[in-house]
């Protein structure tokens, strides 16, 4: 937080005025037209086709990571996007199986659907690996990062800022997705071991920025959040939206906003004094990570189910850390 919102807040607590009643430029998650696949050729050693489901601010890097490491390896890739629809990802990936690709990444539309493209990829014995969101599917790795922890350092570092004290308003992402259940869950945890911190409202956002101001340009319409509030969002694209609204209401400096992934953008508002927290989440490393577990898979090599790519905290006094990293 800049020294001028403390400031604020300093004086509102000394008068005895603040009430602590609630706790991913504007590129929004719109993901682009899916109709013509993207490839990058890196040298005939093998074709990876992969399925996102849409090229948000933050999984455009994970895209990077994944380029670049197959240029590195040698590989040919081909990129498809589906635009947060879950059955156009699974004609995608059907779509490679046909091709004969020699592996497949999949970042997940939902995870709660995706055993349908696991079992398809093993019929036709190509190797598949999940990445950014886990679906949990016995015999399939998993590439990223575990989302319980973002959420759990996200609001513990709130919690600590706002003193122990107040409200929280959660923002959550598509609920389907396990990264949005999970974080949500650490934000719940850290909150209830908090006396003096209650969960006032959660809805969700669906990652998406314009859906987050949405939200909470209702929450304060309604008195839902107010001056000295936490807002807890599953991912920066959503605080960025919940930044606006507050702006927009003359509120931001009164409320606490965190975030994950540590996008540009996000990086940005800290440096601005807007947001105070977001967990780094990184993207070109997870991107990296499948390739490489796909590499293996294709060539015989064993993959663990898991592939830790971490999480690490993010505010404005170790900000430097991360500066263009994502």
């Amino acid at each position: 937080m800049g020294l001028n919102r403390i400031g604020r807040l300093a004086g509102l607590m000394a008068a005895g005025a603040l009430i602590l009643s609630a706790c991913g430029g504007s590129a929004a998650t719109t993901a682009p037209s899916a109709a013509p696949a993207e490839s990058a050729a890196a040298g005939g050693g093998g074709t990876i086709g992969v399925a996102f489901p849409n090229s948000d601010t933050f999984l455009s890097r994970v895209q990077d990571g994944i380029k670049a490491e197959a240029e590195a390896k040698g590989v040919t890739v081909t990129i498809t996007d589906a635009k947060d629809d879950t059955a156009a990802q699974l004609s995608q990936v059907e779509n490679f199986i046909s091709q004969k690709v020699d592996s497949i990444i999949v970042v997940p539309v939902d995870t709660s659907a995706a055993q349908p493209m696991a079992d398809a990829a093993k019929k036709a014995g190509i190797p598949l690996v999940f990445v950014n969101r886990n679906p949990s599917i016995a015999g399939v790795p998993y590439v990223g990062s575990d989302s319980l922890y973002a959420g759990t350092v996200e609001m513990e570092e709130l919690a600590k800022l706002a003193g122990g004290k107040g409200d929280v308003v959660i923002l959550q992402g598509q609920v389907s997705n396990e990264a949005a259940v999970l974080r949500t869950q650490g934000c719940n945890d850290v909150v209830k071991k908090n006396p003096g911190m209650k969960v006032v409202a959660t809805q969700s956002g669906e990652w998406d920025r314009a859906k987050g101001q949405a939200i909470t340009e209702n929450w304060i319409q309604s008195g839902t959040l107010k001056a000295g509030m936490v807002v807890c969002a599953n991912n920066d694209e959503m605080a960025l939206g919940a930044i606006n609204a507050l702006k927009a209401a003359k509120l931001l400096d009164t409320v606490f906003v965190g975030g994950v992934d540590a996008t540009s953008e996000a990086l940005a508002a800290m440096q601005a004094g807007d947001l105070e927290v977001t967990v780094f989440q990184d993207a070109k490393g997870q991107g990296k990570g499948g390739v490489d577990a796909a590499v293996d898979l294709m060539s015989g090599t064993a993959v663990p189910d898991y592939v830790d790519i971490p999480y690490q905290l993010v505010t404005p006094a170790n900000i430097k850390d991360f500066l263009g990293a994502n």
